[in-house]
């Protein structure tokens, strides 16, 4: 039988992941399978845990980085240190849920699949603010991005080696797995399922947080914003011109004088804001090729009961 690699990041996890591993156990019973858990800089009982589990169980691998690197340098890790067949991506929290397994095993298995990753059609449990930012994020991504994103979409997924190996050859430093998914291609079979709720413990991710990913996303997969600030910077230089015709031609042929103190202090605000986005956007662009030139290590092993690390 196929062996099944099921990569898990765990950032303060310390709650669950017995809980997974157990549910894991009970659904792949039948199933050869390794789970390799990454622990991204915990400072709870994470890693002990985790070791806890290791040591009662010789198919439990795990990595623990040095510090926090984020979710996305601890699935490139998973990734990378996986030895199966197949290799599953997903989180500790059994959002999750584990009850998909089989059938995304069996479609990847016995069927024209490449890939097999799960979709919420629902958000239920979620602030209200949450889900409409995330369902705009969606939209706004496939409205200036070649390369659609399925709405809902998670990265859990499970793969062929083939597949993951392609993820492998993009080493890029500022990482969006949602999209990097999506840009190897590869034929893709989407199962959806009902948001559930955490098992147990906090979620690590804030509004604000999430906004940042999505920006990461952004910029990571297309330049519009920046063909954007090239168009408001036309659009808005043909109107200043306009307006000075206009102001000449009153000034000549009604002696009107310019007036206004408030127009003229909103013509410099509007123009300071939009000058100081596009540099915003221009300097995003920049942060991210500067990183990438430094050539830094995604990760950092501090710890490791696998071989390779």
């Amino acid at each position: 039988m196929n062996l099944l690699s099921i990569v898990v990041p765990c950032f303060n996890e310390e709650e669950t992941v017995e809980i997974f591993l157990k549910e894991i156990q009970k659904t792949l019973n039948d199933y050869n399978f390794e789970i390799i858990f990454i622990n991204d800089g915990s400072s709870d009982n994470t890693l002990k845990n985790i070791k806890d589990l290791a040591n009662a169980n010789s198919n439990v691998k795990y990595i623990s980085f040095s510090r926090n690197f984020g979710k996305e340098s601890a699935i490139y890790a998973g990734l990378r240190n996986a030895s199966g067949d197949l290799i599953c991506v997903m989180d500790a929290d059994l959002q999750h849920p584990p009850s998909l397994l089989p059938e995304m095993i069996e479609s990847v298995t016995n069927e024209d699949y490449d890939a097999v990753a799960a979709r919420r059609t629902t958000r239920k449990g979620e602030a209200p603010i949450k889900s409409f930012l995330s369902s705009f994020f969606y939209k706004l991504f496939n409205k200036i991005s070649e390369m659609g994103l399925v709405e809902g979409a998670t990265d859990y997924r499970v793969m062929t080696r083939q597949v993951v190996d392609s993820i492998l050859q993009l080493s890029e430093y500022n990482r969006f797995s949602k999209g990097l998914f999506q840009w190897v291609g590869f034929n893709t079979k989407w199962i959806p399922y009902e948001n559930i709720e955490r098992v147990a413990g906090e979620t690590t991710w804030s509004l604000w947080g999430l906004f940042k990913y999505s920006i990461e996303g952004i910029v990571a997969f297309t330049t519009a914003p920046l063909s954007v600030s090239t168009l408001l910077g036309t659009a808005i230089s043909i109107i200043a011109f306009i307006y000075m015709i206009i102001i000449i031609a009153r000034y000549l042929l009604y002696s009107d004088p310019v007036q206004g103190f408030a127009t003229t202090m909103c013509a410099i605000l509007l123009l300071g804001g939009m000058q100081l986005l596009s540099i915003g956007v221009l300097g995003k662009y920049l942060e991210k090729t500067y990183v990438e030139t430094k050539n830094r290590p995604i990760y950092i092993v501090k710890e490791s009961n696998i071989d390779d690390e």
